[in-house]
């Protein structure tokens, strides 16, 4: 028994440090007891704070999207920059220049002849662009490539946890609602069946 419970701790930290900054949903199974708790004098105070935190799921999910969306974009990069390495390193023994043509700009194109070499540049970001070895190239953009990848897939992971809060948190408003709705009839027949 002791062992069971060991495990699920072990699960609950995993995933606490696997979605962190995600603050988890409890869910509300017996909103009675909930509803009397300190702090929640009012289901209409409540709701507020279920909604309140229902928007602040939305604004991570913007955020995490937008992530989701530079990875996407970054990777195939990345996978284009290695094939063009590639493609030099099998030119580098051979006097012949590489042709190839390059863009510009936006749908404008340049014809290039690149003698061979084991060099290239490569940019970092922020107007930063470094020379590199080939080899060197290729096992730092080798490395990008597979940080971009666990990147994309803890991303994706921690948007499904994201959704998962959101079903609870919509599941809780409707509890809270639909027995603020039940209490408040009640409260009427009981006024009714006083004043007859």
């Amino acid at each position: 028994m002791a062992t069971t419970i060991d495990n699920s701790n072990a699960v609950v930290q995993a995933t606490k440090k696997r979605h962190l900054g995600i603050p988890e949903a409890i869910f509300v199974e017996d909103v009675e007891s909930f509803m009397k708790k300190p702090g929640n004098e009012t289901a209409d105070a409540v709701l507020r704070k279920l909604d309140e935190q229902y928007q602040k799921y939305k604004y991570m999910e913007l955020n995490l999207g937008q992530k989701k969306l530079r990875l996407k974009s970054q990777i195939p990069q990345i996978k284009q920059t290695l094939e063009i390495l590639l493609h030099m390193q099998k030119k580098k023994g051979t006097p012949e220049p590489l042709n190839t043509h390059f863009l510009l700009a936006e749908n404008v194109y340049c014809k290039a002849s690149v003698p061979p070499t084991d060099k290239v540049c490569l940019w970092l970001g922020a107007n930063v662009m470094l020379e590199y070895d080939i080899d060197e190239a290729q096992a730092l953009l080798e490395k990008n490539l597979s940080t971009a990848s666990r990147n994309l897939e803890s991303l994706e992971e921690d948007l499904d946890f994201l959704r998962d809060q959101f079903t609870t948190t919509e599941v809780n408003m409707a509890r809270v609602y639909n027995w603020d709705v039940k209490r408040r009839s009640k409260d009427n027949l009981l006024k009714l069946s006083d004043k007859s």
